[in-house]
């Protein structure tokens, strides 16, 4: 018996001594971390500082002793995360080690459904997600975002949706109370409201995706197969296709990837759709990138310079680009070469990435778990930093219901194809800074309230856009530019004459050419429209710096 007791009490002191060398090799891991980023990749504090990030570390490093495995993985995913750059990441399959639910959801126009199950749930395909465990499925989005690299909102409805489906994830970031391979959603399906509980399962149990499922023996999709719309056409085994609309003149093209396809590499591939380009009968060209990820974007040179070598396709209602919220990485990339050097009209979502961005990570293995946290270390700038934005925002903006969805109809297709283009500027604000620096004015003053008024321009947020112009003039501190500022405000004002953000500005612009009181009264009124928002806290402190 003492043998016995002696034996167990050897066991205990060596687990104890285990689980405290296991703490101590993850706080190894977290402090090797953090000391790579300080020293090689410091240049990523741009949407987090780094004091942030080593508060978060802190915080992590303290709570580890308590903390099971997952929810260390996830924490590391957590820090990772908060750079905010879809390249700098854990992997998923990291973060998701015991599996995933045995579904595929989208996050459509009216809802968050179940679009892809296995077999054997077939009951719930179509269902919309309300709940997961007993948290609200907003709740839930709120609660896992954290984990998720996002670059803007479209960032997480392509790629973080998916981390919904993580068992270890929802418990780390407590969406549910505690860890099982069994998690119950609350669904809605043809006006009824019912729980259903899933077993997990292995992440290499679901087919490869992008973000539909492809039907297979194992699984099914909500959408009706006996048709396919033709951005999902030959998606198992074409990279990129394209199809001839005979009736309409029309050439559509999906290209899914700047990778190359092995059966085709993409320079032959835009070689073969140039060709058929000249030699048919093509008034209009559809070229639709909404499901591409991304690959080498050396290969987009041949497209942008086929496509400027054909005027007759390269014009104004001519040439429609298809983007959506997977258009990530070199398609981004892909994206801005067609928005600077073409006419091509913008229609479907905004991309999931900035328009400037870090991209091409490295892999940085922590010693202890081997874990990969890839890094990104190349900044890939196309436009001027002046002009980076969180995402390339179409023209036609145009999203899908789910009923959309099931029954194969493409509004995003129909949309370009049937856009009236006639005295339509995809790009608005070019347009309206090429009439300012021309001397313009009386052109300017007409077109702009027309342009405002125009609902094919809904896309644009002239109010925030003009001022962005009139502040770059504000900012250049030569007196000519300063009261160029002033004429812009003032224009601003004349057609959002309630817009705080303007009568901020203006109020600055007037403190910079020494009329104090011109500048107190427009900082007092940008005060009184917005009393405790951001640009009345502004005007406070300019006002405070005045009396000063």
């Amino acid at each position: 018996m003492k043998k016995v007791l002696i034996i167990i009490q050897l066991l205990c002191c060596l687990q104890l001594s285990a689980q405290q060398t296991n703490t101590k090799q993850w706080q190894e891991d977290l402090r090797f971390l953090q000391n790579t980023i300080h020293k090689d990749y410091s240049f990523l504090f741009v949407k987090t500082t780094k004091e942030d990030f080593d508060a978060q570390v802190e915080t992590l490093y303290k709570q580890i002793p308590n903390l099971q495995e997952h929810e260390i993985r996830v924490g590391l995913t957590r820090i990772v995360s908060s750079f905010k750059y879809g390249h700098t990441q854990v992997p998923y399959d990291t973060v998701t080690k015991s599996g995933i639910l045995p579904i595929n959801i989208y996050d459509f126009n009216d809802g968050i459904y179940i679009e892809g199950v296995q077999k054997q749930y077939k009951e719930v395909l179509g269902a919309k997600i309300l709940n997961i465990g007993e948290t609200p499925i907003e709740k839930a989005i709120e609660l896992v975002y954290p984990v998720v690299p996002v670059e803007n909102e479209q960032y997480f409805k392509a790629y973080g949706v998916r981390f919904l489906l993580s068992a270890e994830v929802l418990h780390a970031q407590g969406v549910i109370p505690i860890l099982s391979n069994k998690v119950r959603l609350t669904l809605e399906k043809n006006g009824k409201v019912f729980t259903h509980e899933f077993t997990t399962i292995d992440r290499k149990d679901k087919p490869r995706t992008f973000n539909f499922t492809l039907p297979t023996e194992d699984w099914l999709t909500a959408r009706d197969t006996e048709t396919t719309p033709l951005y999902l056409k030959n998606l198992d085994d074409k990279l990129y296709d394209f199809q001839y609309l005979e009736d309409k003149k029309t050439l559509y093209v999906r290209q899914s990837s700047v990778f190359n396809d092995p059966k085709e590499t993409l320079a032959q591939f835009y070689k073969r759709l140039f060709e058929f380009i000249d030699a048919n009968n093509v008034e209009k060209l559809v070229y639709d990138v909404r499901l591409n990820g991304g690959g080498n974007n050396y290969n987009n040179l041949p497209l942008i310079k086929g496509l400027m070598a054909r005027p007759q396709l390269n014009k104004k209602g001519n040439f429609y680009f298809i983007i959506g919220r997977d258009t990530f990485s070199a398609c981004q990339n892909l994206t801005n070469e067609i928005t600077r050097y073409t006419e091509a009209i913008l229609v479907g979502e905004p991309t999931a990435e900035n328009i400037n961005f870090y991209g091409d990570a490295r892999a940085v293995q922590l010693p202890n778990s081997k874990i990969n946290a890839y890094i990104s270390y190349l900044w890939w700038q196309d436009y001027p930093a002046l002009e980076n934005k969180d995402a390339t925002v179409p023209s036609v903006p145009v999203t899908m219901s789910y009923d959309d969805y099931v029954q194969n109809k493409d509004v995003v297709l129909e949309a370009a194809l049937n856009f009236n283009a006639e005295g339509f500027q995809p790009k608005p604000m070019e347009y309206i800074t090429q009439l300012y620096i021309t001397g313009q004015g009386a052109k300017l003053a007409q077109e702009l309230p027309k342009m405002i008024q125009d609902p094919r321009y809904a896309f644009c947020d002239f109010e925030t856009e003009l001022n962005k112009k009139g502040n770059i003039l504000l900012e250049s501190g030569r007196m000519p530019e300063v009261q160029g500022s002033i004429q812009v405000f003032s224009m601003i004002m004349q057609m959002y004459p309630n817009s705080a953000m303007t009568y901020k500005n203006l109020g600055r612009a007037y403190l910079k050419v020494g009329d104090t009181k011109k500048a107190t009264e427009l900082l007092n009124k940008a005060i009184s429209l917005d009393i405790d928002g951001e640009h009345a806290k502004a005007a406070k402190k300019t006002l405070l710096t005045l009396s000063n």
